[in-house]
């Protein structure tokens, strides 16, 4: 890529822009090696957040069009509770505040030294509007921090446990009826695994992400590739829960699906695509009949849910019926982009017409989310009665699919041409992209934070807590243009301060635990930033280890864990405890050509005979095994010593995986592959009603309670 500069301007007024914008012109990579980007991906970049850069005056245009931007105030007014209100110079001697309660009072004004305007505190969070004259100015009032797991579970010194469950992979009773095979987990089974959970001490239960896939496209079923993060997966759905059995059982009847139904119930691997084919058929029967003869109570809840949903909610509906309209004569390369000109722009009037033409289907795609809110909803109510007082945490994606619709419905937010990903270090040599979508900092500025503010509140909508996945993007992304490698990428600066304060607000309104993942190379300062904000980090077991102590590295005893973060023994992208042991996945990277330079399948393998060697010499250690064990470690994982292990840590919250409390080698994705790794598709053997029944997850349990008592 070119380095030179155009039409008579030097580079360097390029990269004077590019860093205006917030775009790190130069970084240094993980082995300390420094880089400087090329002008094509800048170009590439100020293009994507609006700031054209192709010559000399399209330079001059878009730095004169950002300084001016940062002379007036953005579009949202942040300020900490308790303190002064502080803005621009304005000549009125009073404001009228109003509060979402519809509370208004007035406020005196003052002018401060700097020649600024100063009002006084407003000690209560909460978003407010500040008024004078046709002069309007909305405020977000932010509490200190993010609620954490002492003031939720209100005790001093919390040493609460949870489970993490994959939710497509839970499994319920079914009695061999077709009504209660969904063949995939569910929202009924989150359900009745909260309440199990609860009733055997968990505090929480985290779950894989919810968020809206592609009805029409079913093939496309990571859930960290969604098609929106503002609405919720329709086929996790139960419609019995609010339709009752019988209604799902005559539309099965009717349809001729009850065989097929149990056929897919009993298989070890989600079979997506037919899973999907199946469901949305059922519902659509089930809607229709719905349409038709509901009771009229059940008819209100619906319109209400349909009311409250608003342009967002029609706008996700409308997209799904559009899609499955254009999906077979365009083919599942393309999306929305290739849609006609005028379908296009969700606020157009084609797509109002079409919806319009075609409300029934319309409706159809409410009427799931209508089915899907309640799901979920009820599992957090039920986890709560059970006595989890955090219950649910949910899972919040980095990005959506740009063919999805969240990108279609919110266009002016997103970085259109650039996907998240991660540059090149020692693990992943040629970077990564992650083929998502990301917001426009600029965007968000101008527009007062509303599509980031939206996005939190539907995903706290219904749970008591939010992980937020490589939470390191508030601070920083690194995005690689469209078509280009990995390698030619960039870092984009967000707003961290603004986006923390926010995410504490909306924490604040919905009493909810907030868990950012931080694992891997983090900015010098960044994990003491986000704990400012009360926000935990996240402490896995395998990353544990005191890496100047001797070779192997010795794994760091529990006492020495810092208490800012929860503790967990794996997460979905690495090795439960039982398949590390036995080196499941060493075996699989060798057999899909996954290894990288140098390394071979014996030399992981002895690698992690050593390995094995360590963790058993910090067990016994941290008397997590009798003293009388054998010094050389056992064939078998020792999966209840590890959980002991990792819940002696001194952390409010261990999470559990359900895939260590049932002793599972197999783990649910394989990072670097697509299918030929079953990512995304196992299922439990075991049905979420008799899991704590089991012998050996009771003992695990048991095995917990121990270590968390130990510190308490």
């Amino acid at each position: 890529m070119t380095s030179s500069g155009i039409d008579g301007k030097a580079p360097g007024d390029l990269a004077a822009l590019a860093s205006q914008a917030g775009i790190a012109v130069d970084w240094t990579d993980a082995r300390g090696q420094p880089h400087r980007v090329s002008d094509d991906v800048l170009r590439a970049m100020l293009g994507a957040l609006g700031l054209p850069a192709a010559d000399a005056a399209q330079i001059h245009d878009s730095a004169a069009r950002l300084h001016e931007e940062t002379r007036h105030p953005a579009g949202l007014l942040i300020v900490d509770a308790g303190a002064p209100i502080e803005f621009e110079a304005r000549p009125d001697t009073a404001y009228l505040l109003l509060g979402e309660d519809g509370e208004q009072r007035t406020l005196p004004a003052h002018d401060t030294d700097d020649g600024r305007t100063r009002l006084p505190a407003v000690d209560t969070p909460g978003y407010y509007v500040l008024e004078s004259g046709d002069w309007r100015r909305n405020l977000a009032v932010v509490p200190p921090r993010c609620p954490g797991v002492a003031e939720l579970l209100e005790t001093e010194h919390p040493r609460a446990w949870g489970v993490s469950a994959q939710l497509y992979s839970l499994r319920r009773g079914h009695g061999n009826d077709p009504a209660h095979a969904a063949g995939i987990g569910d929202f009924t089974a989150l359900t009745r695994l909260a309440v199990a959970a609860g009733q055997h001490g968990a505090s929480a239960l985290a779950i894989s992400p919810v968020h809206a896939m592609f009805a029409a496209d079913p093939g496309r079923y990571s859930p960290y590739g969604p098609s929106s993060r503002l609405f919720l997966n329709s086929l996790y759905v139960d419609p019995a829960a609010v339709l009752g059995e019988a209604a799902v059982g005559d539309a099965l009847r009717g349809l001729g699906l009850g065989e097929e139904a149990l056929r897919l119930e009993g298989l070890a691997l989600i079979e997506w695509p037919a899973v999907a084919r199946l469901r949305l058929k059922v519902l659509r029967r089930l809607y229709d009949d719905f349409r038709d003869d509901a009771h009229t109570d059940l008819q209100d809840a619906y319109m209400r849910f349909r009311i409250a949903g608003g342009e967002a909610l029609e706008s996700h509906a409308r997209f799904e019926a559009l899609h499955a309209r254009h999906l077979p004569p365009l083919g599942d390369a393309t999306d929305w982009r290739h849609w006609p000109a005028d379908l296009r722009d969700p606020t157009g009037g084609g797509v109002r017409a079409y919806a319009h033409a075609h409300d029934r289907d319309i409706a159809f795609h409410i009427f799931l989310q209508w089915l899907a809110a309640q799901g979920l909803d009820g599992a957090q109510r039920a986890a709560r009665a059970a006595g989890m007082g955090i219950g649910l945490i949910g899972d919040l994606a980095v990005g959506t699919d740009p063919g999805g619709s969240h990108a279609w419905s919110r266009q002016a937010d997103i970085l259109e041409g650039l996907s998240p990903g991660a540059p090149p270090d020692i693990y992943n040599p040629l970077g990564q992209c992650w083929g998502l979508t990301a917001f426009s900092p600029r965007a968000l500025h101008l527009t007062g934070y509303a599509a980031f503010i939206e996005m939190l509140r539907a995903a706290l909508a219904h749970t008591g807590g939010l992980r937020i996945d490589h939470v390191l993007g508030l601070a920083r992304m690194w995005l690689v243009p469209q078509g280009a490698p990995a390698t030619d990428g960039a870092y984009l600066r967000y707003p961290l301060d603004d986006m923390l304060r926010l995410v504490a607000l909306e924490a604040w309104r919905h009493r909810a635990l907030i868990i950012g993942e931080n694992l891997g190379t983090v900015p010098e300062g960044f994990n003491h930033r986000i704990e400012q904000a009360g926000m935990l980090g996240m402490d896995v077991l395998w990353f544990q280890r005191d890496g100047w102590a001797g070779d192997p590295a010795p794994f760091q005893q529990p006492r020495y864990w810092p208490g800012t973060a929860i503790a967990t023994t794996s997460t979905h992208d690495l090795p439960t405890v039982a398949g590390w042991w036995r080196g499941v996945e060493i075996g699989w990277r060798d057999r899909l050509q996954l290894l990288g330079s140098g390394e071979t399948e014996a030399s992981l393998r002895h690698e992690r005979e050593r390995d094995r060697g360590a963790l058993w010499h910090a067990l016994r250690e941290a008397g997590c095994i009798a003293h009388d064990e054998p010094e050389a470690p056992p064939a078998d994982a020792p999966v209840e010593a590890v959980l002991r292990f990792v819940a002696s840590t001194p952390v409010p919250l261990m999470l559990a995986p359900l895939e260590d409390l049932l002793g599972q080698e197999e783990q649910p994705n394989l990072p670097g592959t697509v299918d030929s790794h079953p990512n995304w598709r196992r299922r439990l053997e075991t049905e979420v009603e008799r899991l704590f029944d089991e012998p050996a997850v009771r003992a695990r349990v048991a095995a917990i309670e121990t270590g968390r008592r130990s510190h308490a």
